[in-house]
């Protein structure tokens, strides 16, 4: 129930099929990395990085009951990211494409839904329609762009473990977040 005592009206389901993370599907959120051969220099097809404004943290997360659905949605607005599974198990991941603005796109759009993040920048929420659902499968990971939106690692196991490279700090002064349930009244599923 709301504070006014009315019962808050159950979430809109929206259904999501996946798409295939590959080069090409992914490019518009980060990239796509397979394997490359021992000894292959560093180019185009590398994890292009942004690490620069922390010390670099890599570690396993060890995920839990992560069933295919999601409300909310997170971004960091000071560091690329790189998910992956370990053993290649197939997982999902939502993704919405960065929206965070400079100050001098702040003055000239009027009407824009502008809001200003607990960690100090500026944004704009992702839209629901806007949102993309990743099913990543195979020794390969993910880079997300600077900004990119994201949701989960989602999985059908019980549980599964992830290597995550990001900031020392990430999660504690650059972690955005932006919850449909609250804001637009939608639950997203994933439906493959």
């Amino acid at each position: 129930m709301d504070v006014s005592g009315v019962p808050e009206a159950p979430p809109l389901m929206v259904k999501l099929k996946p798409i295939e993370a590959t080069p090409e599907t992914f490019k518009e959120f980060g990239q796509v990395i397979g394997a490359s051969p021992d000894g292959e220099e560093f180019g185009p097809q590398g994890a292009q990085l942004d690490l620069s404004r922390g010390i670099p943290r890599f570690y396993i997360m060890h995920l839990k009951d992560r069933p295919l659905k999601f409300a909310v949605i997170t971004h960091h607005a000071s560091v690329t990211q790189c998910l992956g599974s370990i053993g290649g198990r197939i997982w999902y991941l939502g993704v919405a494409k960065p929206s965070i603005l400079d100050s001098d796109e702040i003055k000239g759009d009027a009407g824009m839904n502008v809001v200003k993040s607990s960690c100090g920048h500026f944004y704009v929420p992702p839209a629901v329609e806007d949102v993309r659902i990743f099913r990543i499968s195979g020794p390969k990971f993910l880079k997300l762009n600077r900004g990119t939106w994201h949701a989960g690692p989602f999985f059908e196991a019980d549980t599964m473990d992830f290597y995550n490279l990001e900031l020392s700090n990430t999660n504690v002064v650059d972690h955005t977040k932006h919850d449909f349930r609250t804001e637009n009244g939608v639950l997203v599923l994933i439906d493959d």
